[in-house]
């Protein structure tokens, strides 16, 4: 597609391979390290022109609460994707707290990138996740420096597009 951009803490990077794309990843800096998630996810359609998106969301949009980085219309200068999903994402340290009412017949996703927190008494460190089902909300508290993400899924049993 001939683009090509340095990512940094707060962005986030949409791209959708479509029709076939080639892509890279990797570290400009010879000193210091990386840490960033790629995180796959299949399209509602197939064989779509290659589409690339990037924006950086501020830490403030984030902190104590979960702000919206993908959707499938772009709501609320979200990203936007091919597919019934929504990604959240929220920054937590002692104090702050939030309660996500979970929309009725869709499952949830977590994932801590950073740091730790604790879930509906559930406590949680850097790297786990959980797939949630059969909750109405899930309340997030005690965070220790915790960057975590919040995925509003379809249910499983939806049918998948033709491979």
């Amino acid at each position: 597609m001939g683009t090509g951009s340095v990512i940094v803490p707060g962005d986030v990077q949409l791209m959708s391979a479509g029709s076939g794309v080639t892509h890279s990843e990797f570290n400009h800096s010879p000193q210091a390290g990386v840490h960033f998630l790629q995180i796959w996810v299949i399209p509602a359609e197939k064989n779509t022109a290659p589409k690339y998106q990037q924006v950086s969301f501020a830490e403030e949009d984030k902190r104590g609460q979960f702000r919206l980085i993908i959707s499938p219309n772009g709501a609320d200068s979200s990203l936007k994707i091919k597919q019934d999903i929504r990604i959240y994402a929220g920054l937590f340290n002692e104090g702050e707290e939030q309660t996500v009412t979970l929309p009725e017949n869709r499952y949830a996703y977590i994932h801590v990138a950073r740091g730790s927190i604790t879930v509906n008494g559930v406590s949680f460190s850097e790297g786990d996740g959980a797939r949630v089902r059969n909750e109405t909300e899930l309340t997030f508290s005690d965070g220790h420096n915790a960057e975590v993400l919040l995925f509003d899924l379809r249910p499983v049993e939806v049918n998948h597009p033709t491979r």
